[in-house]
């Protein structure tokens, strides 16, 4: 897919399908987005994924569902329509045959989870700066121009090797400057997606509009404005998921705030080739309402 039309075909309908994917698209929705037919499309969608468009819709309707269950109040029936199921027995059933439990299941034994987490964690005394101290804060828009990783989020050497070809593709085109602002945008909940499908963008905040096409796999896109719980992780990039799981287990007891459906942010402070690892710094913003 090197011909940059076809790859332009191809990120759209990408963006297309995560922007529209609760609603009944069509096979004519996919032909007018990618200008393909939808045999023809599909074939070149499931050679890239490894599995049809139908599958990678369903996939993350049922992930969307899992996240809801997982992170809000909202009932089983509520939580069906809202990721496109009008008929709450075939939700159920897919879910089942996804997750290998029902949506009640799956939704208590999270709720299980965080109850023993809170309790493991709750007598351990907070230090300033702690991954409790939280600041809620509202970021603007953000354009950015950023290229995806897929995987599982402990390649490391997958992620390093994304930023690189960013900060290269970057540099070319005199997007990356010092006082540029890097970001990792994480789009998965890496317990609910499998590993081989987790998402993560790695992105660049742009200073002024592109003017030139943008060549490969590499795009543009708005980040909205949004309100988040900013907390700040010191250490490796690697060890950024302890702070995550003391955050998740102090949440309902000590952040009390209600989760936002968007991708969480991670904002990068540090040079990582001239600072050690035990003083990189992390920002992670949380979207809440």
């Amino acid at each position: 897919m090197k011909n940059s039309t076809q790859l332009d075909r191809y990120k759209k309908l990408i963006e297309f399908i995560e922007a529209k994917f609760k609603e009944d698209l069509s096979v004519e929705d996919i032909e007018d987005i990618s200008f393909y037919s939808y045999r023809n499309i599909n074939r070149i969608f499931e050679a890239l994924h490894n599995e049809t468009i139908g599958q990678y819709i369903k996939r993350i309707k049922l992930e969307k569902a899992a996240e809801y269950l997982k992170f809000s109040t909202n009932n089983i029936t509520e939580i069906a329509c809202d990721v496109g199921y009008s008929d709450i027995a075939a939700f159920s059933k897919a879910f089942k045959k996804h997750f290998n439990c029902s949506p009640s299941a799956f939704r208590s034994s999270h709720e299980l989870n965080k109850r023993y987490i809170t309790r493991s964690t709750i007598s351990i005394p907070e230090e300033p700066h702690s991954a409790f101290s939280f600041d809620v804060e509202e970021i603007p828009d953000l354009e950015v121009v950023y290229l995806t990783f897929q995987g599982t989020y402990d390649n490391i050497y997958g992620i390093k090797d994304t930023w690189r070809q960013l900060i290269d593709y970057a540099l070319k085109y005199d997007l990356l400057h010092e006082d540029s602002i890097v970001l990792g945008e994480v789009l998965d909940d890496n317990e609910i997606t499998e590993t081989i499908n987790c998402r993560y963008n790695a992105a660049i905040v742009l200073e002024k509009p592109i003017d030139f096409s943008l060549g490969g796999l590499f795009k543009v896109k708005r980040i909205q404005k949004q309100k988040y719980a900013k907390f700040v992780h010191k250490g490796s990039h690697e060890s950024c998921q302890d702070t995550y799981n003391e955050i998740y287990g102090h949440w309902m007891t000590q952040v009390q705030l209600e989760f936002e459906d968007k991708p969480t942010l991670e904002f990068y402070l540090n040079d990582t080739d001239s600072t050690p690892e035990e003083d990189l710094l992390t920002e992670i913003y949380i979207p809440v309402k």
